[in-house]
């Protein structure tokens, strides 16, 4: 009896963050991250203030975990296996996870643009975008230490360095697509970016 009381209380702890969660996502998009209140999402989600503090300290916390939805999805396309054994098979493989990075930016536009106004604004959100781009950098840190160790890529690039070049120029990219500051068409994007950066560290 305890233990389906206790499942009980979890279940509907986990609707009400949910419906939380959904709140504030509607109220960013319509209102902006500064415009965006704790009032604004409490009433959108229905819930009382004790239930919802109880779960979330600021709007602060509310996008940060939209923020982690958002890159989860980047991150599952970060961890595609990448044991290339040529350049032409390094190349598909980089090529496919750009191109999904520019499109998973192109579909999430409206969070990504809250995001951005964000990291300007709370100190906690800019904190946890430099950890989310780490992370990303490592990834990519990785991979190339792996294509250097099979003779594929050159060794007199520091593989950190390289990463970090090669990161920030696919977040230059997909900001721009955020912000329709991007005319081509992303499928251009992908492979001039591609083929910039394997003709550069590729043997």
């Amino acid at each position: 009896m305890h233990t389906n009381i206790e499942d009980g209380r979890h279940l509907r702890a986990l609707k009400t963050r949910h419906k939380l969660i959904k709140a504030a996502e509607k109220v960013f998009i319509q209102e902006g991250f500064q415009q965006t209140t704790i009032k604004q999402i409490i009433k959108e989600a229905g819930v009382g203030y004790g239930t919802a503090y109880g779960h979330f300290n600021g709007k602060d916390e509310f996008l940060i975990v939209l923020m982690e939805d958002v890159m989860d999805k980047f991150f599952n396309v970060a961890k595609i296996p990448f044991f290339p054994t040529s350049k032409d098979e390094a190349r598909d493989i980089i090529l496919h996870q750009v191109l999904s990075f520019l499109e998973i930016a192109e579909t999430e536009r409206p969070m990504m643009k809250i995001f951005l106004e964000a990291k300007g604004l709370s100190d906690k959100v800019n904190t946890k975008w430099t950890d989310i781009q780490q992370q990303f950098i490592q990834s990519i840190t990785k991979d190339i230490t792996y294509s250097q160790m099979q003779g594929l890529v050159r060794t007199d690039l520091k593989a950190e360095l390289v990463a970090r070049s090669w990161f920030y120029s696919n977040e230059m990219y997909q900001w721009e697509i955020v912000l329709h500051t991007d005319t081509y068409h992303l499928q251009e994007v992908a492979e001039t970016l591609t083929t910039m950066y394997t003709d550069a560290i590729y043997k």
